[in-house]
Parts: structure tokens; sequence; C-alpha cells
């Protein structure tokens, strides 16, 4: 009448601790609202029915960055809105992630204008660059996943 009996043939599962924060971190990731441009109307898209980035765990779009760990730089960066870009970064808490999407925030644009920023890593550490101009839903669904890989395989005594 022991713990074995009550399992029946379910075994026992193993798993490293590493694997499970981590798995729980990719899967429940909050995004930072920050839509600056025309990239913002397709993050937005992404979070309609079409797309739906809510099957990802990312269903709650956060407008306070105390309660995010992932920030979408979506659109244009002006050297104005740069230091509230850095600001809000630095009031997420540990881990953050950051995604810039679209070619404006990757590094300027079709944009050669003094007052962009050109590439929002000049502000921001970037972990995943999603190219296009205006980038389809589908190119954010697929950036979010590749951010998902990453986060998968780092390491706990890297925080």
């Amino acid at each position: 009448m022991g713990l074995e009996n009550k399992l029946g043939d379910m075994g026992v599962v193993t798993a490293k601790l590493e694997d499970l924060v981590n798995w729980s971190r990719a899967n429940s990731m909050w995004p930072v609202l920050f839509g600056l441009a025309c990239c913002a109307i397709e993050m937005m898209h992404g979070q309609a029915s079409d797309n739906d980035i809510s099957r990802f765990g990312m269903e709650l779009n956060r407008a306070s960055p105390r309660q995010s760990d992932l920030m979408i730089v979506a659109g244009r960066v002006t050297r104005k809105m740069a230091p509230v870009l850095r600001m809000l970064y630095d009031q997420m808490p540990d881990p953050k992630w950051v995604i810039s999407m679209g070619d404006c925030a990757s590094c300027g644009g079709v944009f050669n204008n003094y007052a962009l920023v050109h590439g929002v890593d000049e502000v921001v550490p970037v972990d995943v660059y999603i190219a296009g101009c205006p980038p389809r839903p589908e190119a954010l669904i697929h950036g979010i996943l590749t951010l998902h890989e990453k986060v998968k395989t780092e390491s706990l005594k890297d925080w």
C-alpha cells in the first residue's frame, strides 16, 4: 500500500530545475506595450484571432513595465524617445528580453534622419531582430518562437 501502488504504470518523471524554469519563462512572457509606428499595427494584428499569439502564453500585454519581461519595440525610435525607452527597460524586472520589430527599429529603415536612432540596440540590448517594413504578424510569431528557443537554452547561473 505504498506510493508505487497508487502510481500504477505511470512511472516517475524527472527533469532538471533549469529546464523547468526556462520552460516556464518561455511560455509565460508578458510583453510591455511599446508600439511607435506602423509596425505597431502589425503587432496588434498578431494579437487578433487570425494569429492569436496568446497560444504562446502572451495574452497579457501590460502597460506597466514592472509587470513585463518582454519589450517589443515596434517602429521608429526618435532621439527624444530613446531615454523613455531606456527608462522603461530599466524598470522591467530581470530576466528581461527585447524584440526589435521592423526595419526602423532594427537599423533606422528608409529614414536617413538625424532625429532617429539607427537601431534600437544603441539604447537597449536586443535579443531578436524581426526584418520587414512592416513585418507581417507571422514574422512576429517566428521571432517570438526564436526567442522561446533562446530562453529555453539559457543557464540559471548566468542570472
